[in-house]
């Protein structure tokens, strides 16, 4: 690693230790606006649609990065730090049959209604279309990243890299938002 990229390491690890829930916030605002950047480049859009960009990156500083700072305490909490193999494996059902239908069902609301400009009855149409097969998609890659997260992250280090993941995953729910939208124009 570079003496720039080791300094802005130590500077982010600092930040990460003084103003843990601010810096948490930041990283899944950028990482989610690097998402949208990546989706719609992908997608074929000409022009960047810099509104959409910065609705996403609101989305992630407002909401993804402070629900998963005090998601990951709370289970601190709930299962008093322990990370042997059954309780990791109560923290990632648990994470399965909570947050992740909620944050699923959240994001595509907030992208027809908020990103899109759609009224809710489109909006309301298309999660219900669409929702189960996000959600069952869901369930066949975040157990995975749930299991890493809770097995070998630090408490510190997992909003950082659910949100890492979390741009990935984000790029598959825009394309998904994306292409239906095509489909309908």
């Amino acid at each position: 690693m570079s003496d720039i990229g080791k300094e802005a390491w130590r500077k982010y690890l600092i930040q990460l230790q003084t103003h843990p829930l601010r810096t948490k916030a930041i990283t899944s605002g950028v990482l989610a606006g690097f998402s949208d950047l990546v989706a719609q480049k992908i997608s074929g859009i000409k022009k960047l649609q810099l509104r959409r960009l910065l609705l996403i990156m609101l989305y992630g500083f407002a909401y993804g990065g402070p629900f998963g700072h005090f998601l990951h305490k709370l289970m601190d909490i709930i299962f008093k730090g322990k990370k042997d193999t059954k309780t990791i494996a109560k923290k990632v059902l648990l994470e399965q049959l909570t947050s992740s239908p909620w944050n699923n069902f959240l994001f595509m609301t907030y992208y027809g209604l908020v990103v899109e400009g759609r009224p809710w009855t489109l909006v309301k149409n298309k999660v219900r279309k669409d929702y189960p097969t996000v959600q069952l998609t869901a369930w066949k890659f975040w157990p995975i990243v749930g299991w890493i997260n809770y097995q070998y992250m630090p408490l510190q280090f997992r909003v950082l890299f659910h949100s890492f993941v979390a741009s990935c995953w984000a790029i598959f729910l825009n394309l998904k938002a994306r292409s239906a939208a095509i489909k309908s124009a």
